[in-house]
This record gives structure tokens, sequence and C-alpha cells, in this order.
């Protein structure tokens, strides 16, 4: 995988997008007769408002932080409880943000003093000891390029600025002798571990790694893990486009997540999906793209060849963690959708909804049943 800027698949900021888009469900009453909606929504305002007079502020008012980090939007939210008023939950969000940026500041490519970029700084010479987290994620980053064959690979570094698609975005090609050669670079197996030592050497001085691909989804697992601590029982965590989703909304409504129409326009939407506490994670090629020749290039390079990934449109990924969707959905996209979900239904909890080259859409057994196809992507290049 060479995932060379961030994904996104939100049009609206996800904050938004979630905020307006509820499951029109209700609560099922716990009586042994049957609730009308209206019956339960007069029973949940009014309880509300007891907790509200009891706790001496709002109930269920949503707070939300939004702030840069990891080269994206960060964007949390949750909601006051009666034991937590705005300003708990404002510093539950702060703290959770933190986190991001300490972990930021661990595995970074854009700081010289971070651990990745020390590990890269001694490629071929020895190795580096790290944090547990640094190696925990370079661990899991091995495991699904295993698992994916190689088509997740953090090693795609190696290849260096051939292709320009973040905010330097060349809308040229390389030349294909110097991305062969290039391309020889990527191995993950060059990188070895040690596991007692939390060391990481690699193994070759021409040996790069970044870890763009993944280290988002652990940032907001782990600011996920801060909400928890603090009490909060509903919220969501995401950055870019790796999303946490925790619980309900406090009216019993579930989160909604839309899946962005590939080709279609700004803020169009083909699938929706409710979430609780589960990750969404979507790796598209309309993101830092361009087209040329009739021919779209994009950001998530294929390792296999040191070009642009073409079996699919995109890729979302349901996971129990954003760590694993985060790391799975660039190996789906790359593999395609046969042995995309195959990959993905070996895997325990994890759920995928593709978009092919041919715009053909396909979706994972655990998904059937929740996923609403609201209409067919758009076509086009």
């Amino acid at each position: 995988m060479v995932r060379l800027a961030t994904g996104v698949w939100t049009l609206l900021t996800l904050g938004a997008l979630i905020g307006l888009l509820g499951c029109p469900e209700v609560p099922r009453s716990r009586s042994q007769g049957t609730a009308t909606a209206s019956d339960a929504t007069a029973l949940t305002a009014a309880t509300a408002a007891t907790k509200s007079q009891r706790a001496g502020h709002p109930i269920g008012k949503r707070i939300e932080l939004q702030r840069t980090a990891m080269g994206t939007t960060v964007t949390l939210a949750s909601y006051t409880t009666a034991a937590l008023d705005q300003e708990a939950v404002r510093q539950a969000l702060d703290r959770a943000h933190q986190e991001v940026s300490r972990l930021e500041r661990l595995m970074t490519t854009w700081r010289e003093d971070s651990e990745v970029s020390r590990i890269n700084a001694v490629a071929g010479r020895h190795a580096v000891g790290v944090s547990s987290e640094t190696f925990g994620v370079i661990a899991k980053s091995q495991w699904i390029s295993r698992r994916s064959q190689g088509a997740f690979d953090i090693t795609f570094a190696s290849m260096g600025k051939l292709w320009r698609f973040d905010e330097d975005l060349v809308a040229e090609l390389p030349d294909p002798a110097a991305v062969t050669v290039a391309r020889a670079r990527i191995d993950y197996r060059r990188i070895k571990l040690d596991e007692a030592g939390k060391t990481v050497m690699l193994e070759r001085p021409d040996t790069r790694i970044n870890l763009g691909g993944i280290a988002k989804g652990y940032a907001i697992d782990r600011a996920a893990a801060v909400l928890r601590q603090a009490g909060l029982e509903t919220f969501f965590a995401q950055a870019g486009g790796d999303l946490y989703v925790e619980g309900r909304k406090p009216n019993g409504e579930a989160w909604r997540v839309g899946v962005r129409d590939p080709r279609g326009s700004n803020g169009s939407y083909f699938a929706m999906l409710p979430v609780e506490d589960h990750a969404f994670s979507t790796a598209g090629d309309y993101e830092r793209a361009f087209v040329k020749g009739g021919k779209r290039y994009h950001h998530i390079i294929d390792p296999r060849t040191g070009y642009p990934a073409t079996a699919s449109r995109s890729v979302t990924i349901w996971a129990k963690d954003a760590l694993t969707a985060d790391a799975i959905d660039d190996a789906v996209f790359i593999l395609g959708p046969s042995e995309g979900l195959a990959l993905v239904e070996s895997l325990d909890d994890c759920g995928a909804l593709i978009v092919d080259q041919n715009n053909k859409v396909w979706i994972s057994k655990r998904l059937e049943g929740r996923v609403e196809i609201r209409h067919q992507p758009t076509g086009g290049i």
C-alpha cells in the first residue's frame, strides 16, 4: 500500500454529517405493552428533563471540538450527561485531542525527532528503540502486510517522491524506469522487529517507512479510550477518513454515516450505514488525483507495480477498531473485490463496501442488510 495523501470520505465535515443523519429509531419500551413512537419520544424527553433538573445542567447537549493534527482535521464530539456538564465534556475532548497530537509527535515523518524519522535515519545500520505504541503500530502493519500478501506495505516511502499527489500535486507521470527501480525498494520483510527489546531496524539503507496509512486509525482508537475513561458513553472521533463511533445519541437514535459517491458531485453520498461501537475507514481514488490521457491517477499506489491501483474506485471498511479499519481499506482497494472480500471475510467483525473499477457495488456478508444503497454510484473516469 502507498497512500501518498489522506483519503477522505466526507464532503461536509464528518461532525456535520453525523449530526444531520440520525436513524429514526426509537428506544424500545421495557413495559409489557407496545409503546408507540410518540410515547417513547415523550418518555425520553421527560426522563431527560428530570435528569437535567437533578444535575443542574442541560443533559444531552452536544459538544464538539475540531482541530488539526496528523495532516488532517480531527473532529471529536459527545454529549453532556448527568455526571458530566459542558465544561467536563470539553475537557475530555481536549484530552482526547492531546492524545492524538502526542501520537503524531511519535509517528510523523515531518519531525526529525519522531521515532519513525529516527528509524529511517539509521536504515541499514542499526536498530532503534521505540515506544510500545510505535512498535505496536508497526507490528500491526506487518500483520496486514502478511495477510494481504504485501498489498499494504509501510515501506512505500522507499519510492521517494516520484508521485506527487499531496499539496505539491503535479499532474505528470514519472519516468517508467525510475518507477521500476524505486518499486524494487518496497518490501515489508526488510523491517526487523525485536519484541523483547521493542526495537525496529530497516535492513537496507535505501528502505524507508511511513505510517500515514495506519497511524490515524490507532490515534482514533486512543482518543476513544480517553473519552471512555472520562465516563462518556456516546461519542465519535474522526481524523480524515478514519472514524470511530461509540454508542447512540441521547435520544436513542443511531449515528449514521454516509459513503461518498466516487464520481458524484461534492456532497453526494450513494450509501448510508448506521454505526454503533465500530470504526469506519474509506480509501478512494477521488482525492489527490488527476486525469491524464483519459486515465485517472491517484494517491493509492500498488506496491506490486509502483503505479496507482486500478481495481477499485472506493473501499469502505467497517471494523471493531479504527486501527484495523485503517490498515484494511487500502489493502482491499488494491486487491480488488474478489481477493479483498476474501480478506475481509477472514477477519473477525469486519465488513466492506466496495465500488470496483467498473462502478459495480460489492457488499460483504456482514454488511448485508445493514447498508442502505441510495442510488447507483455515478459513472465517469
